[in-house]
């Protein structure tokens, strides 16, 4: 129980840093889809789909290969290093290849017109990947408030930047043009357009780095060539897994510019509703890296163990991700009629997705708990073959259902296409964990809250139906504490262990 006590601790300090930086982020989706139209926002969302899956490939696995060999070793300051050496290279070698090579990448990512916008976010995917072994490394120290507040600051100077370039620059131009000159018209000035987004997250990417100097510099580097061969070995499942993972995620902005080449604009603006749309559906992804964050040093922590007490941690932990996951799920949909307006009523249209989403997040969520078998066994070959699973999976869904619904729709594929995949992964993971590294899973309690919450959801849809908006809400919200009230009354101290 102590253990669930300090993974509840660090869950909170990790998700109140992801929960209100991810809140302060998705204020600017109201800026940025008010400024420009969803052809344009789909670029944006487009490119930076392909930096989230060169973030996972610049990183290789060593994140988490890090946690595994740092409670393995006896110097786990010599694993620091030799991972921050080894990403630091290849991160380098990242930047000069796409120096050289940026016209044809720009090419084939269909944006030869703004090469800039490649290079800058390629850049900082660089830099970002480098900066996440500081990040771990204080996630290894438990220094949750500093991993937080520099997560934090990042968050806020990419906001300030963002509010600076696409609002302040343009009224400066009109009122004070010397002050902004200098800088601001080499780079094309107002019609760099989208450009200034990439711009700011590269600055903001940058002072994160010199925020996290003390821990890279002072420090004795050692380069262990036999210990990072172990590492490579014990992560590169893992890279093939994040990189089918993360596919797997990005799937629908990703493929849809390819499937209808004849007609980029409707496609670019397809990727652009589903794109913002996702945003809604954000808070299931921010409670499940939350969670993330603070259980995969749980779980390497609680193997040091021994017994059945450390399978009962991962069970109780298991139950307590989907209770709260039910929760947010209830939440958002209970009060979608409200968070709809952090979007522009122009991408309203695309609201459709998100109940789909948030079903497919949560799915995705039970997957990453149910990882711990593979890389408790070391057998983290099995969380490659289910990436690849789900990658397939995704792909195939993606093409056949996005291209069956067509234009202007399409995108409701991706989000079914996401449930389908997670759903089947998240079965398979479970079946193969009872084989190799059995849990004993409070299937049935999960399995009565889920009914629960389906229950409640429909009662919710029927308050809409017969109700006035003042009054739905008033029902809705009682609805939620009905939720949260059950579940205090399940879940008291003396029966937190029950089955």
């Amino acid at each position: 129980m102590a253990g669930i006590k300090s993974l509840a601790k660090e869950t909170a300090v990790y998700g109140l840093s992801s929960i209100i930086g991810r809140f302060l982020n998705w204020c600017l989706v109201p800026l940025y889809t008010y400024l420009f139209v969803a052809e344009e926002y789909g670029i944006v969302s487009f490119l930076y789909s392909f930096t989230a899956v060169m973030l996972v490939i610049l990183n290789y696995g060593m994140e988490t290969g890090f946690f595994r060999y740092a409670n393995k070793e006896k110097d786990p300051e010599r694993v620091y290093t030799t991972t921050l050496i080894s990403v630091g290279t290849t991160s380098l070698l990242f930047i000069i290849l796409l120096s050289v090579f940026l016209a044809p990448i720009s090419g084939w990512l269909k944006i030869s017109a703004h090469p800039s916008y490649v290079w800058i976010l390629g850049t900082t995917v660089a830099i970002d990947a480098f900066t996440n072994l500081p990040f771990a490394y204080l996630r290894f120290k438990k220094k949750a408030f500093r991993f937080a507040g520099i997560k934090l600051m990042n968050v806020g100077l990419n906001i300030g930047f963002n509010l600076f370039f696409l609002l302040a620059c343009p009224a400066l131009m009109k009122h004070c043009p010397g002050a902004i000159s200098w800088f601001y018209e080499p780079f094309g000035g107002v019609s760099f357009g989208i450009g200034w987004i990439f711009v700011a997250n590269i600055l903001s990417t940058l002072c994160v780095l010199l925020a996290l100097l003390p821990e890279l510099i002072g420090r004795d580097y050692h380069f262990d060539g036999a210990l990072l061969k172990q590492m490579l070995r014990y992560s590169w499942p893992l890279l093939i897994l994040g990189i089918a993972g993360i596919l797997s995620q990005n799937m629908g902005q990703m493929v849809i510019p390819y499937l209808f080449p004849d007609d980029k604009a409707a496609a670019d603006t397809m990727v652009g509703l589903y794109a913002a749309n996702m945003k809604i559906a954000i808070v299931m992804v921010m409670f499940t890296q939350a969670f993330r964050y603070a259980y995969e040093p749980f779980i390497f922590s609680q193997a040091k163990g021994e017994g059945e007490s450390r399978k009962q941690a991962y069970s109780d932990a298991m139950k307590f991700f989907v209770i709260f996951g039910l929760f947010i799920y209830l939440g958002v949909m209970y009060y979608l009629p409200v968070l709809k307006h952090f979007i522009s009523p122009s991408y309203w249209v695309g609201l459709e997705v998100v109940p789909v989403l948030m079903l497919a997040e949560l799915c995705f969520g039970v997957f990453f708990n149910l990882s711990l078998w593979y890389k408790l066994t070391d057998r983290t070959q099995w969380g490659m073959y289910l990436s690849l699973l789900c990658f397939l999976l995704m792909l195939v869904f993606n093409i056949w259902l996005v291209k069956a619904i067509g234009i202007p729709g399409g995108y409701m594929g991706s989000a079914w296409a996401a449930l389908i995949s997670y759903f089947t992964v998240m079965v398979v993971s479970y079946f193969l964990g009872r084989k190799y590294y059995p849990i004993n899973y409070h299937l049935k309690k999960m399995g009565a809250y889920f009914l629960f919450a389906a229950l409640l959801y429909g009662a919710g849809i029927l308050a809409d139906n017969f109700f006035t908006p003042a009054i739905a809400y008033i029902v809705k919200t009682l609805l939620l504490a009905l939720y949260a009230g059950a579940v205090i009354q399940l879940e008291k101290p003396h029966r937190v262990s029950s089955k």
